[in-house]
């Protein structure tokens, strides 16, 4: 048997899987155009205007409008839903933490909903029980790049009245029964950030086939003004989220390749599945049969320790790090679990606010699935699923040599 990389032994690989992000010489074309138009903003520009147009029409959305991130396409999208003072907006615990604190940056209360075991996405019964005549929206996350249940939490939500805000940071290309990720909810956010599956170093857009919320969105984003309006002629209370032309420019390249990624890594990810399944201790996620194209921007396995002689998944993480396989932990506890939540004053708003006549305490939350959701999944990166077929066996073999040196870790 093989020595393990961790113990001194030889790796399976030392060659690097790809970088990210990938670029050629026509983003860098793009970008010079910008530079020598002296257009460099989206008021002057007209680059942020095709890359919204190009993007919702990709997304199966009619309208779009871009914005600075993806933390920003979230608060924008809540407040234009009408979230506010004493409104609850059910989230689930295993994910960014932009998806619950935008709802305190609203003054609303985030009420955390736990995750189903396969999908690591939002319990659509679990979501049902929560609901209160406080309830406002839901915000259902595609993590990893995988769809929820999302036929279920629209009929849920169309049943209550609420509005779902759907943070699709992850899941750009991804498809549900043929239909694309801008296709289902009230308005649907993706993030541009410099990992996410398509980037520009930083970026948001909001997609939607509301054209009155997308105008809200709109004006929001852009200090309260009204497409058309003059400059200073302002209706609601905004910020200056607006995208530069550069950002748009390198996005417009970037949405040209992300048909062929997302084929690339979806058919990575399958023959993953299929061979990482066969190993005792190593469970993937689960992919719905709706789900008809998956954007994995993570690739996600559940670690089972007893599998590996008790050795902890940090050990096993070490260890297939050491092998040459770049993994991580992913999200190391809940949401509420974090300071930001725990250490909330709750005399003041928004817990303390006097529109609420709730109870809320984060230091009492309980979401089983998540936690342990936090102790079991590896992470492995985007990017490395733009891989050749022999550097997914790398990734197969590396976990093969750990699973039969187990007794070495």
């Amino acid at each position: 048997m093989n020595k393990l990389a961790i113990n001194g032994g030889k790796p399976v690989r030392t060659k690097p899987f790809p970088g990210w992000p990938i670029f050629d010489e026509r983003e860098i074309k793009a970008v010079t155009e910008v530079v020598k138009s002296g257009k460099w903003g989206r008021l002057a520009g007209n680059k942020v205007k095709e890359f919204e147009d190009q993007f919702a029409a990709y997304h199966d959305a009619k309208y779009a409008v871009c914005v600075t991130n993806g933390t920003a396409a979230l608060e924008i999208s809540l407040k234009a839903a009408g979230v506010g003072p004493g409104d609850e907006v059910i989230v689930p615990p295993y994910t960014f933490i932009a998806t619950a604190s935008t709802v305190l940056l609203n003054n609303a209360i985030p009420v955390f909903v736990d995750i189903e075991p396969d999908t690591c996405t939002l319990d659509p019964a679990k979501t049902e029980a929560a609901i209160t005549a406080r309830t406002k929206a839901i915000v259902p996350v595609w993590i990893g790049g995988g769809f929820p249940d999302i036929d279920r939490i629209m009929d849920i939500a169309g049943a209550h009245k609420l509005k779902v805000i759907a943070d699709c940071a992850q899941a750009h290309g991804a498809e549900w029964n043929g239909k694309k990720a801008g296709a289902f909810a009230d308005l649907t956010c993706f993030s541009f950030q410099a990992s996410k599956n398509m980037s520009a170093g930083e970026g948001g857009i909001i997609v939607s086939n509301d054209e009155n919320l997308l105008g809200r969105c709109y004006s929001y984003h852009n200090i309260g003004r009204l497409k058309g309006a003059g400059w200073y002629d302002h209706h609601l209370l905004g910020w200056n989220n607006r995208m530069t032309e550069f950002q748009a420019a390198i996005l417009l390249v970037q949405l040209e390749r992300l048909n062929e990624q997302t084929e690339k890594r979806a058919g990575n990810a399958q023959y993953l599945d299929e061979k990482l399944s066969r190993l005792s201790g190593i469970s993937p996620i689960i992919r719905d049969a709706r789900e008809t194209r998956r954007s994995y921007h993570i690739y996600m396995f559940k670690y089972d320790t007893r599998e590996f002689n008790g050795a902890t998944r940090q050990r096993f993480i070490e260890a297939l790090t050491a092998e040459g396989i770049p993994c991580s932990p992913g999200y190391p506890k809940p949401i509420y679990k974090n300071h930001a939540f725990l250490n909330l004053n709750r005399q003041s708003c928004p817990l303390g606010c006097r529109f609420y006549n709730g109870q809320m305490d984060y230091r009492k939350v309980k979401c089983p699935v998540a936690e342990r959701a936090c102790e079991e999944i590896v992470f492995f990166p985007q990017s490395g699923l733009l891989g050749a077929r022999d550097d997914m066996d790398d990734i197969i073999r590396a976990v093969e040599k750990i699973q039969a040196g187990k007794n070495e870790l």
